[in-house]
């Protein structure tokens, strides 16, 4: 199976920071070769590298006050780019801690393959902050999407679980390993927080960022920028201010220094191509 990573970015949240980390990330955890391509409405600022396509257009409209990244829906579409065949989908906001060939070389080229969502395991539903899939394989949801969005949204809330409940010959989940959600597996569970920092679980091989904790609030150990890491004893103090003191204690974590060390490597090796592309041009 040919090796194709594809990504996605609109607006001003992420854009060519994030985009060439992730292709740093992917190019020191894959054999080459393989190509990495990204859908964006903004171009400026990312490396050579990457093969970047107009964003492909929104099915519908984008259903409001609804939870859930519906933008994703524009990757069902039936034609995407120049690519064909399967695809490795990422999300901007992970943390690559193993080799991706792997994902490659599980299941069937048709299959479409997503990670179990781990807030709700025994329900059986999809994360698809990175999955597999063959272009064109969720055209018809994206049909069914379009023809009325915010009755979906409403529904399903969260577009992967649309995806779960409605792919066309079902999905397959990732072993479960693989991929581990931060907050919820790599941070010890309350109280233990309190004394031990977040982890890479055993044989994880991508760590994703779903909810409002990202990778750089991890690095730094907090879960909001408006709530910055404390000591124990004054993270503990501070909870007690809260209407929810509990749950404000629950969200103590220590620094991640395995995410600010993935992260910046990314950066550099970033930094480095950029100059290697910058003096290729003026020689």
């Amino acid at each position: 199976m040919k090796k194709q990573v594809v990504c996605i970015n609109w607006g001003t949240k992420y854009g060519a920071p994030y985009v060439n980390r992730l292709y740093e990330m992917v190019k020191a955890n894959i054999t080459p070769p393989f190509r990495f391509v990204c859908f964006t409405d903004n171009r400026d600022g990312f490396l050579p590298e990457i093969d970047c396509f107009d964003l492909p257009e929104m099915p519908g409209f984008m259903p409001q006050n609804t939870l859930g990244q519906w933008a994703k829906s524009r990757l069902w579409a039936p034609e995407l780019g120049d690519l064909d065949g399967p695809f490795l989908f990422i999300d901007l906001d992970v943390v690559i801690t193993g080799s991706l060939d792997p994902f490659f070389e599980y299941g069937a080229e048709e299959d479409v393959v997503v990670a179990l969502n781990a807030a709700k395991p025994l329900h059986r539903l999809g994360q698809t902050s990175i999955y597999r899939m063959p272009v064109g394989a969720l055209a018809p949801l994206q049909a069914l999407f379009a023809a009325d969005p915010q009755a979906v949204a409403d529904k399903y809330r969260f577009e992967q679980h649309f995806v779960t409940k409605n792919a066309p010959n079902g999905v397959k989940f990732w072993p479960k390993d693989w991929v581990q959600h931060f907050r919820i597996q790599c941070i010890p569970r309350f109280p233990l927080n309190f004394f031990t920092p977040p982890k890479i679980p055993k044989n994880c091989r991508v760590v994703i960022f779903a909810g409002a904790l990202n990778p750089p609030d991890a690095a730094l150990g907090q879960y909001l920028p408006s709530r910055p890491h404390l000591p124990p004893l004054a993270h503990i103090k501070r909870a007690l201010g809260f209407k929810r003191p509990i749950k404000s204690m629950r969200q103590f974590l220590y620094p991640a220094k395995w995410v600010a060390e993935i992260w910046d490597k990314a950066d550099r090796a970033s930094a480095a191509d950029a100059q290697g592309g910058k003096d290729q041009a003026e020689s």
